[in-house]
């Protein structure tokens, strides 16, 4: 135990020397910035490492933080830059729009070609456009319960579908679906038409038929961004002829998905066609967007539905409230112009080469953990992946091995590769030396763990010694 303390001393010293700025940064402002981040995953056993590293400046798998180190960054703004960091065509798009300024009042320029692009790559009928994947969410179960005229939905356990107050929900117990809230200052009656079910296990299906009658909406994350290992096509598609057969809104949150797998995203890669789905991260190229898309029975609630000039049409569809000062902003939909025409452009090859590589990559991760009898099983989606498992081994327990994994990504934050607990992304921007130097810098991290018995040595070297 004492070799441990000491190693985790020595190594939380080095660690804190190389990035001293952002800590200073992280103290001195502390008392005025409330800001979750600092704290998610807080571990007393590493408060004095509990910081985040603060960047300065980005360019293609690269991120440069106050101090100076480099780091090759698998974040990928939360998988935002599916092209890496200040890509040359977004650049260009951008300091275009900022020549001319960003008018909001008037239409905006792009609207209008950024809704046919996203309605050519994904098959919808109609575009909405918001400035957040949160709005976008509570944008797209507001209209499905103002077309239904119904007032329950259902969130699988799970998802996450954004900071709204009522997606925020656990299930009461694992025999009672109804939905409690998961967060303080969220009111039960507000998620009191909430129902939460089981992703995957088609016994949901049969309590989705139960209340058929009283649901709006299914809300899904087609792959959860937590458990990418989880990949339900036929619950999918089940799922989909059940919603189908008593009206029930189908709703993709594709916030991760979409773009990403496939340029029709979930929808093209499991063959199913939801009723409305929603968008953002990558199509706003860095700059937030929200986008609702869908089927013109649920869209035309945003705006009255189709009419033309020139005879008695007008909009004749009851709607429901969408707005917000920001949305369609004209630097936003600069750079989603530019990222659906590139996309466009590139076809499905993009995306075919990148899952490619990340499911190589993932492929050699796995066989090294497995070498070393480490208990971590990564999982891919496309250019997602993430920890699938995380376990105990016969000489540790599953907090243990939790431990030790919290501080291999110390010590690969050490070593230059920026990277998260959950799940992480590659981009068309990360090189072949990127990959093989992330891979190193695992290796050698693993190593040094191992050497300070933070985490288990493989028998057959214990065999050898």
């Amino acid at each position: 135990m004492n070799e441990q303390l000491n190693y985790l001393q020595n190594f939380a010293e080095s660690y804190i020397q190389k990035t001293k700025t952002s800590k200073q940064i992280a103290q001195n402002y502390r008392s005025v910035f409330a800001d979750p981040r600092v704290v998610n995953n807080f571990n007393p056993t590493f408060k004095e490492m509990c910081y985040p590293i603060v960047g300065q400046r980005a360019l293609g798998s690269k991120i440069w933080d106050i101090d100076g180190n480099e780091y090759i960054d698998l974040m990928m703004g939360f998988g935002i830059n599916l092209f890496g960091h200040n890509p040359s065509f977004i650049q260009v798009a951008l300091q275009e729009q900022l020549e001319k300024g960003f008018p909001i009042g008037p239409q905006a320029e792009f609207a209008g070609e950024v809704a046919q692009l996203i309605c050519e790559l994904t098959g919808m009928e109609r575009v909405a456009i918001s400035n957040t994947g949160t709005e976008a969410v509570m944008t797209a179960i507001r209209i499905a319960r103002a077309a239904t005229k119904r007032q329950k939905i259902v969130i699988f356990s799970g998802s996450y579908h954004g900071h709204f107050d009522g997606t925020l929900v656990d299930a009461k117990t694992a025999a009672n679906f109804q939905a409690l809230p998961s967060a303080s200052g969220v009111l039960p009656n507000f998620v009191a038409d909430v129902l939460v079910l089981e992703y995957g296990n088609f016994q949901s299906l049969e309590i989705i038929k139960t209340h058929q009658h009283e649901l709006a909406a299914i809300l899904v994350e087609p792959v959860q961004s937590s458990r990418p290992n989880l990949q339900p096509k036929e619950f999918l598609q089940a799922l989909r002829q059940v919603t189908q057969a008593a009206d029930i809104a189908l709703i993709f949150d594709e916030m991760v998905t979409g773009f990403r797998i496939h340029p029709g995203g979930a929808q093209a890669w499991f063959d199913v066609k939801a009723d409305i789905a929603t968008y953002g991260k990558i199509v706003g190229g860095g700059i937030p967007i929200g986008i609702i898309a869908g089927s013109a029975i649920y869209m035309d609630k945003i705006d009255g539905g189709m009419w033309n000039y020139g005879d008695d049409s007008y909009p004749s569809v009851e709607t429901t409230f969408f707005a917000g000062t920001h949305c369609k902003h004209p630097l936003s939909l600069a750079a989603a112009r530019a990222v659906l025409q590139y996309l466009k452009e590139q076809g499905v090859v993009l995306q075919e080469q990148l899952n490619q590589r990340t499911s190589l990559f993932i492929q050699h991760l796995n066989a090294y953990f497995a070498a070393e009898d480490l208990p971590i099983q990564m999982a891919n989606f496309g250019s997602l992946f993430a920890p699938a498992s995380i376990g105990g081994t016969a000489t540790s327990n599953a907090s243990e091995s939790s431990m030790g994994v919290d501080l291999l990504t110390y010590h690969l934050l050490h070593k230059g590769i920026l990277l998260r607990g959950g799940g992480n992304f590659l981009s068309t921007a990360h090189t072949d030396d990127d990959i093989q130097r992330i891979l190193a810098a695992i290796k050698e991290s693993v190593t040094d763990l191992q050497a300070a018995k933070i985490l288990p040595i493989p028998s057959q070297k214990l065999t050898k010694v």
